[in-house]
């Protein structure tokens, strides 16, 4: 069970705009680390190595799911014509092949679990879209609105078939223990969408059931993307489930930080509609907290989103009436706790590295990536 934090209380608001929503590393402590590992190369490492085999992987499908997936991806537009699109942000591959480093094999050996992983990401975020309704990802058209639901169900399928493929087709026992993570990993990430769709349908969710909801759904796959290079480096299962739970901890930071961003994040930034979140009245850390932090603000918050559930104008708010349940959920506190629980949750997982021994190196790039989540706008 993780070790949670009492409910957000009430507070004064505060003076953060939309944007600026996402905590941070002290500075002192992050310009140290910042000298030593410079991210933006480690997350283009990662895409660099991975996206030739992932190309390749996306080749076998039969049309149009190739080209569907090419478009998912960001290598071609609507019409088919290459473009160098937005691929996302690469933190799933980079862990994996940094990951292969920790056994002290050549980064390369992580490629295959780098590719399996961003394979079964890229599954989820196929149905997620559709079953969301989100039109817009990475600042284009989301597949089901370009290509319709049936392509983005069947390549999201074929994608997660991939996956599977990619690992097992090395013929290795370590293999099979990744592909073992993997399945396992995609499980709990299919039971973290069903929650929270179920959440979305409910008048109170306690804040205990949303961050089981995000471990299974974020933390996962962040935390197989966080070892299964090494095991495929051939690494015990003592350092594996060590580096998993890195991996679950920043997963819960990460989706944090998303949660923020789906109430206050800049759209020009995270490519999706104003108030994101609650448009499609999810019960996110920020919303769940502060409706268990009682006071004033967090009971006209409660009455205001019950009226919302029985409204049948509900898409037709406005900004300003988005705006003013913002406004509450941050007068009540819920945007105050849930970047500290972003804060936390990178503690717990930059801790879980003492107990792996690895070169000062890659436990310095790990420590970076982790940083990277929490501070990041998109």
């Amino acid at each position: 069970m993780l070790n949670q934090r009492p409910a957000a209380g009430p507070r004064t608001p505060g003076t953060a705009t939309r944007g600026e929503t996402v905590p941070t590393v002290p500075p002192a402590e992050k310009a140290a680390r910042e000298t030593a590992v410079d991210v933006a190369a480690l997350l283009e490492r990662g895409r660099t190595l991975a996206t030739p085999v992932l190309r390749a992987a996306i080749d076998r499908l039969a049309p149009p799911m190739d080209t569907v997936s090419a478009y998912h991806f960001g290598w071609i537009d609507a019409d088919g014509k290459p473009t160098a699109g937005d691929g996302g942000k690469a933190v799933r591959p980079a862990l994996a092949i940094l990951s292969a480093e920790v056994t002290g094999a050549a980064p390369e050996v992580g490629i295959p679990g780098a590719v399996a992983v961003e394979l079964v990401h890229n599954f989820s975020l196929l149905h997620d879209d559709l079953m969301d309704g989100d039109e817009q990802r990475r600042h284009r058209d989301t597949v089901w609105k370009v290509h319709g639901p049936a392509q983005a169900i069947l390549v999201g399928d074929a994608l997660f078939a991939l996956a599977n493929e990619v690992l097992l087709e090395l013929g290795t026992v370590e293999a099979g223990r990744a592909t073992r993570r993997l399945t396992t990993a995609t499980r709990a990430l299919i039971d973290g969408q069903a929650q929270d769709i179920s959440y979305e349908h409910r008048d109170r969710v306690s804040v205990e059931e949303c961050l089981e909801m995000e471990g299974n759904k974020t933390g996962a796959l962040l935390a197989c993307a966080s070892s299964i290079g090494a095991v495929l480096g051939g690494a015990d299962d003592r350092t594996a489930d060590t580096l998993e739970k890195y991996g679950y901890h920043l997963g819960l930071a990460f989706q944090a930080v998303d949660d923020l961003l789906g109430i206050w994040g800049d759209p020009v930034a995270t490519g999706k509609q104003t108030w994101s979140d609650l448009r499609q009245r999810k019960k996110s850390l920020p919303v769940v907290a502060a409706l268990a932090a009682g006071g004033s603000a967090s009971e006209r918050l409660g009455e205001m989103l019950a009226a919302d559930a029985k409204s049948s104008d509900f898409e037709n708010f406005s900004e300003e009436e988005f705006a003013a349940r913002a406004a509450l959920i941050e007068e009540a506190g819920g945007r105050e706790w849930t970047a500290d629980e972003a804060r936390r949750q990178h503690a717990v997982a930059v801790e879980a590295l003492d107990a792996v021994d690895m070169p000062d190196r890659v436990r310095a790039r790990f420590t970076a990536l982790a940083d990277f989540v929490v501070v990041r706008k998109r």
